[in-house]
């Protein structure tokens, strides 16, 4: 899948900057992307993408100091500077894209606030679809980031042709800091989605026997919404003869990461149990395990599931049987689903949730704006209260 990425804001670019450094690392030409901010110093941070492909917007309002955490101000200087935006990408290429994906941090502001009005225009001028992956921050990062958060997450649901969320707090372990997770957490991003928007990619061992390809990847997020993704890890697979890989796990290893302990238990597919046994077992992990946004799994109304690895640990049946598990737990009746062949030390599950319908934290969120819009009603109620008490008229104050 051919994904053009937009990093918008500090967090979004860094996790656009790890998705090119992937690609890069790869030797892959699926993933092109640019970065925008408000700051400067920001914009400065990256690593990989070229001079040319980060944009510095809000001049004239901002001096390149960022906008701190107010997102109406990054709505208004992305609305001012759309045009510049657009030329941007269109200068970079967009002729054989398949899809538009708009990464965001959700707390602060120029990412919160321009990346509701960069899908919303991208929608109007190109045919392709235009997805957000937007981050939510952890409650103890400020009662403000959730605010903002909970403002533009309400208005890019209704902008972008679907949002797939990572909710921060799910994800920090304990007693560790906010701050000093952040590239932990980037990489958790990165990891899950390299390989969904890798699938269908050519290998060595040519493509899988169940395709995923974009159609698909796009088929199962059309119903918009708000989606979430699982994914599950084996333990690394023997050397003798299951894949030419090193330990480290070749290609796909690397795009996968090691064994961490703080991640969700690992599948130990080295025993005598059957292959589709195996992946059945890793896919459900990847659903009931620690999912990019908590959720409840049996309100999905599609899901796409894929299982890749080496040739010789793929398995048809194994990938149609996760298929009906998947479709027995979820609300809808569409799963999509296939194998993705490459030469690694590992198999990995990945099963997309798309338009879920209860999590938890995402209706805490909507509360919080709900709540915050009435004490903005109620405080100028009793502003003009208090201007009439006074004998003054606020029609004409």
């Amino acid at each position: 899948m051919r994904v053009f990425f937009i990093g918008f804001g500090q967090a979004g670019g860094k996790i656009v900057d790890m998705f090119l450094a992937q690609d890069r690392k790869l030797g892959s030409t699926s993933f092109r992307g640019i970065v925008i901010n408000t700051a400067r110093t920001d914009l400065m941070g990256v690593k990989y993408i070229p001079m040319e492909d980060r944009l510095l917007i809000g001049q004239t309002m901002v001096k390149g100091h960022g906008v701190g955490t107010d997102n109406v101000t990054g709505a208004k200087v992305a609305a001012d500077e759309i045009d510049t935006i657009i030329n941007a990408i269109d200068r970079r290429g967009t002729h054989d894209v398949d899809a538009f994906v708009v990464c965001a941090g959700l707390g602060g502001g120029t990412g919160s606030g321009g990346a509701p009005v960069l899908c919303r225009h991208l929608k109007r001028i190109y045919r392709e679809p235009v997805y957000a992956l937007g981050i939510i921050p952890a409650p103890e990062e400020g009662r403000l980031y959730s605010l903002n958060a909970a403002r533009s997450l309400s208005t890019l649901v209704n902008e972008a042709d679907n949002v797939i969320v990572f909710d921060n707090s799910a994800w920090k372990n304990d007693g560790e800091s906010v701050k000093s997770a952040f590239d932990r957490l980037n990489e958790e991003i990165v990891r899950r989605f390299g390989v969904l928007f890798r699938a269908g990619e050519v290998s060595k061992f040519g493509v899988g026997e169940m395709v995923v390809d974009s159609s698909e990847i796009i088929n199962t997020l059309r119903g918009g919404g708000i989606s979430s993704v699982g994914y599950a890890i084996s333990e690394a697979l023997p050397k003798g003869g299951k894949s030419s890989s090193k330990s480290s796990g070749g290609l796909l290893g690397g795009l996968l990461g090691k064994k961490d302990k703080r991640q969700e238990p690992h599948v130990d597919i080295t025993s005598t149990e059957d292959k589709s046994a195996k992946i059945i077992g890793l896919v459900r992990r990847a659903m009931l395990g620690r999912l990019t946004l908590p959720c409840d799994y049996s309100t999905a109304e599609r899901a796409l599931v894929l299982v890749a690895g080496p040739p010789t640990e793929l398995d048809r049946k194994g990938v149609e049987k996760s298929k009906s598990w998947v479709e027995e737990n979820i609300a809808g009746v569409e799963v999509r689903g296939g194998d993705y062949p490459v030469d690694s030390g590992y198999v990995a599950a990945v099963v997309l949730l798309a338009t879920i319908g209860n999590a938890p934290r995402i209706r805490e969120l909507m509360e919080l704006a709900k709540e915050a819009k009435e004490e903005v009603v109620r405080s100028r109620e009793r502003a003009t209260s208090s201007m009439f008490e006074e004998g003054i008229d606020p029609l004409f104050e």
